[in-house]
């Protein structure tokens, strides 16, 4: 059996009622909506909220706050915790880190977060910093560089 063999099963399909055809079918002349109103005309239903002609609740209900889409930034998050298991790499950018899979992909950039402990001194290019990551950083002797 092939797709293209398959068929319905007798009398399960019907066909649609056909309105508004003539006098003969039935269904002419008013096309079973009735004589004249609001609901015998095309287009003519209340939309989903409307309230009987009420001010409706969204626009009852105060605006607030703004969203602020087009000028957002997201960033790809790495913790200090993190990059202490880091063996030394040398200078850490975040290409080092796409190619040692450490963070998955660079959105609109990297970010360093100051969750953990450092003990050695290392060097870091990212294009956002915590002031926590810079203050234990730069503690412990390392660098930190803005891209």
């Amino acid at each position: 059996m092939k797709i293209h063999d398959l068929t319905p099963a007798e009398n399960s399909k019907r066909k649609p009622k056909r309105i508004g055809r003539g006098p003969g079918s039935g269904h002419g002349k008013t096309s079973t909506k009735g004589h004249k109103g609001q609901k015998s005309r095309s287009g003519g239903t209340k939309g989903p909220a409307f309230e009987g002609g009420q001010t409706p609740l969204q626009r009852r209900l105060p605006k607030r706050g703004f969203k602020n889409r087009p000028f957002k930034k997201e960033y790809a998050v790495l913790n200090l915790k993190d990059l202490v298991k880091l063996s030394d790499l040398g200078t850490i950018t975040p290409e080092v880190l796409l190619q040692n899979k450490i963070i998955k992909d660079i959105k609109d950039g990297l970010k360093i977060l100051g969750e953990g402990t450092i003990d050695r001194p290392i060097n870091i290019k990212a294009h956002a910093f915590s002031s926590s990551a810079i203050s234990k950083i730069n503690a412990a002797g390392g660098k930190t560089e803005v891209l």
